[in-house]
């Protein structure tokens, strides 16, 4: 048995909308509250400031003040731009007072303002590691506009900061638009589809793209539910069969957790969940995301 150190504290903020789930299934504003809810049946597992994680036998620090709840950001149903505003603005002020944030959506525009706040937070460059279904590349269209949940990872890519050379997709499956392809194309994003991640295994998969977003100063994690199969988490604003399995989701979390400064998880909808079981295996994330994200020194990897 080992046990580790942290150094790292984290604050969760809820942004309660989904006025840009324009094609997906609405629902996901519910989400905040369900995964909070969640959690408190990982966190009574607490004692004298420690939690024991069974799947690698260590001790993990846990004080009163690793994860904090700050609440939720200021979000206006009508005004999608002023709700993305004041998601960069949770994001870059609770890095600001030396916290990080996890973001808790809504639906999945919610990865720009989050790559925002980080960018804006300060000097250098932030790579994104984007696990999702979709490839979220959409530039703008009629009935969705420029900000929406087909158009997160477009936009955070334009956003000076952010070297999209460095930064990774992961678990994308089935069909997409054309146009993407030419963007990630033109832009050098890489993508690691879900079939990839089946093939090689988690921990390789997990290995390279520490080694892939190691170049960049900050990191975000940005984590769409439905990267997830349905099978495992069917509460999520669509639906596509082949996705990673609940555990391979958590164990590239505990893997990436220890170098990101930000977490954004979205699209979590509790109108089609199933006995909150996909609210559960989010709470569970940003548990190990956060367990794990504070691990210092040489226990980091092995956890």
């Amino acid at each position: 048995m080992s046990t580790t150190g942290t150094d790292r504290r984290y604050t969760l903020l809820g942004a309660p909308f989904d006025g840009a789930a324009t094609l997906g299934w609405p629902g996901s504003r519910y989400a905040p509250a369900r995964i909070r809810q969640a959690m408190s049946w990982i966190l009574q597992r607490r004692e004298n400031g420690q939690i024991y994680c069974l799947d690698h036998a260590a001790l993990h620090p846990f004080p009163e003040d690793l994860l904090t709840d700050g609440g939720d950001v200021h979000t206006v149903a009508h005004d999608l731009e002023a709700t993305l505003g004041a998601a960069a603005d949770g994001v870059r002020d609770t890095l600001a007072g030396g916290r990080l944030p996890v973001l808790l959506g809504g639906d999945d525009s919610l990865l720009f303002p989050a790559a925002r706040g980080l960018a804006e937070s300060g000097a250098g460059s932030v790579a994104v590691i984007h696990l999702d279904a979709h490839l979220d590349l959409l530039d703008r269209s009629e009935q969705q506009g420029a900000h929406s949940h087909s158009s997160g990872m477009r936009r955070a890519s334009e956003l000076p900061a952010v070297d999209v050379s460095a930064s990774v997709q992961l678990a994308s499956r089935h069909f997409n638009f054309p146009s993407s392809l030419a963007y990630r194309a033109d832009r050098g994003l890489r993508n690691i589809p879900a079939a990839e991640i089946h093939r090689r295994g988690a921990d390789p998969v997990a290995d390279d793209v520490i080694a892939h977003v190691s170049g960049a100063d900050r990191v975000l994690l940005a984590f769409d539910i439905d990267c997830i199969d349905p099978a495992h988490a069917p509460g999520a604003g669509a639906h596509e069969p082949g996705g990673l399995t609940s555990f391979q989701a958590i164990s590239l979390v505990q893997r990436l957790a220890p170098h990101v400064d930000a977490m954004v998880l979205t699209e979590v909808n509790p109108l089609t969940d199933l006995h909150d079981q996909t609210a559960n295996l989010a709470a569970y994330l940003v548990a190990h995301f956060v367990v794990h994200g504070g691990v210092t020194g040489s226990n980091a990897e092995e956890s």
